[in-house]
């Protein structure tokens, strides 16, 4: 098992020490306020970690301190390395990005698009063009979430038993043809929304390379990176490593909440959210995806595979904020395109936090981050178990510290 361990002194690796300081204090505040129980973050510089500190508890009640061999719920981190998958499958030939869904999974052979109406009375018409899987590597599926509570298809979700994206008891297989039997909410292609589509991508991978898709991620991606703490549940050994979960208060505090059924090899296998890792874990395959494709002479992806996955595939240029779905088009999506599987910065100049061209990265419901910078050559993981109620400024705020620390 690898353990993160800091490589090399901040001023080594253009860091300024006391804007880092700062940065600590700034979130060793939220801990010693009640707002975070603990945190991990971690900030790499030409591949040698230069700033790694641990601070509160991953688990309050017990007393126990955030270390480095802590185990997080990486949640929506997990898509990145779903979309991984798809791209490696992509390379070995086994399907274009322009093949209709519905060569690989059927149910998705006629898909039908929200007119009108709601419940059972609900209109719809057949979809102009197939759904492409593209569409689920860009969230322009038309596909949605049930707890967004925007649109009558998000009703049919939940009326579906949808509310947390999977009916219960249901594997993977089950859902997928439970999405499909569901309108899209637009015709593919045409906005950007924020959906279960990764679930579906992570279906494709079972069907197309005849494994689970904790296999598959656990042969291709986790053991070769040597993310050896990485997978889609907790054995007996690793259950004391594995922070709690919380949630916000209504008095601004936090509270233990149910969390993912980790222990035990879970029915549902989401390649949305489903995977658990350390910090040592995150660390390596964010350096094999600033490192285009390879780490210590591993390679999962080509050069130019990366690129392809950290380019804006938005059509002509356009930010998220600009081409979503109503539900998305707020502040914070100002100046982002969004890739095959994170979101890419292509306007810093209206970015929400200061920003380098070129960044991609996304977060996890929980409250943990990453990002991985090619003009600074830098990559950030920020972890963390506390499910908001709201939005909250702890995104934000990381990168603006992290922004004034780099100093060449």
């Amino acid at each position: 098992m690898g353990h993160l361990r800091q490589e090399v002194e901040p001023g080594e690796a253009g860091l300024d020490p006391k804007a880092l300081a700062r940065l600590d204090a700034h979130f060793a505040h939220l801990v010693d306020d009640g707002r975070l129980p603990g945190y991990l973050v971690a900030l790499s510089r030409h591949g040698r970690v230069a700033h790694l500190t641990t601070y509160g508890r991953r688990d309050r009640e017990a007393g126990l301190p955030v270390e480095i061999d802590t185990l997080w719920r990486m949640y929506s981190m997990t898509k990145p390395v779903t979309s991984v998958a798809a791209l490696m499958l992509l390379e070995e030939g086994h399907f274009r990005l322009t093949d209709p869904v519905a060569r690989f999974l059927p149910a998705f052979a006629d898909p039908r698009v929200y007119v009108s109406g709601s419940g059972r009375d609900t209109r719809t018409r057949p979809a102009a063009q197939p759904l492409l899987i593209q569409h689920l590597l860009t969230h322009t599926a038309g596909l949605t979430f049930g707890f967004y509570h925007s649109h009558p298809v998000d009703a049919l979700y939940r009326d579906a038993g949808l509310e947390s994206s999977v009916p219960e008891g249901a594997n993977l297989a089950e859902t997928c043809e439970v999405y499909a039997s569901l309108p899209l909410q637009f015709e593919p292609g045409t906005e950007w929304n924020y959906s279960v589509a990764t679930n579906v991508l992570g279906r494709l991978v079972e069907v197309v390379s005849g494994r689970d898709l904790d296999e598959f991620l656990a042969e291709r991606i986790f053991r070769p990176l040597g993310m050896d703490d990485a997978g889609f549940c907790v054995t007996a050994e690793q259950t004391g490593r594995l922070a709690e979960l919380y949630g916000e208060t209504e008095e601004g505090g936090i509270a233990p909440i149910a969390g993912l059924p980790l222990r035990g090899r879970p029915r549902f296998l989401s390649g949305s959210g489903g995977m658990v890792a350390g910090a040592h874990d995150y660390h390596r395959f964010m350096e094999m995806l600033r490192r285009r494709g390879e780490l210590d002479g591993t390679r999962l992806l080509s050069p130019a595979a990366v690129d392809l996955m950290t380019s804006n595939h938005l059509p002509g240029g356009a930010d998220i904020r600009a081409f979503g779905s109503p539900v998305q088009r707020e502040p914070g999506k100002a100046g982002l395109g969004f890739g095959l599987g994170v979101s890419v910065v292509i306007d810093p100049d209206v970015t929400q936090s200061p920003s380098s061209l070129g960044t991609f990265s996304w977060s996890g419901v929980a409250t943990t981050t990453f990002w991985v910078d090619p003009r600074h050559d830098l990559t950030v993981q920020f972890l963390t178990q506390v499910r908001p109620t709201g939005t909250h400024t702890v995104g934000p705020d990381l990168r603006r510290l992290v922004h004034e620390a780099i100093v060449e």
